[in-house]
């Protein structure tokens, strides 16, 4: 009974995860080949870290909601929700250390930049989720009547 307390909300983490690193793909092979001029696994980092993020995302929703599920949360709540997810990981870099020379910019501006990007990307992201697991909802419920 324990193990399926954990396995199931675990597991729609991770496939939220893997939707959002889905979802993500695109978009970072496009904008790698825009800017290099070729598509290589670095430049794809875009869609890696949609994965911890949607991953997190799932994770905040499920405190923020209690028992209610992810379609029914308010706009607003995900793209909180959304948010935080997107701002913890966008500082992960700069927390673990790798950041690069400022050069002839001030320190703080890159975090900055990095952080509230993936925050606004994150949120997005999160509301964009809502109408596809209410559709989904929708659709497995139609299936079981």
């Amino acid at each position: 009974r324990i193990m399926g307390t954990w396995v199931t909300p675990f597991s729609r983490a991770a496939l939220m995860g893997f939707c959002w690193a889905a979802a993500w793909l695109l978009p970072s092979m496009i904008g790698g080949s825009i800017r290099h001029g070729e598509v290589e696994p670095q430049h794809i980092g875009g869609a890696l870290a949609g994965l911890p993020s949607g991953f997190l995302f799932a994770f905040f929703t499920g405190i923020a909601s209690g028992r209610r599920r992810l379609g029914d949360l308010s706009i607003a709540r995900a793209a909180a929700c959304g948010a935080v997810s997107g701002a913890i990981i966008g500082m992960l870099p700069w927390l673990i250390g790798s950041q690069h020379a400022p050069g002839d910019r001030p320190l703080w501006l890159l975090p900055a930049v990095v952080t509230g990007s993936m925050a606004a990307l994150c949120a997005v992201s999160a509301v964009v989720s809502l109408p596809v697991a209410r559709w989904f909802r929708r659709q497995t419920e139609s299936a079981m009547t």
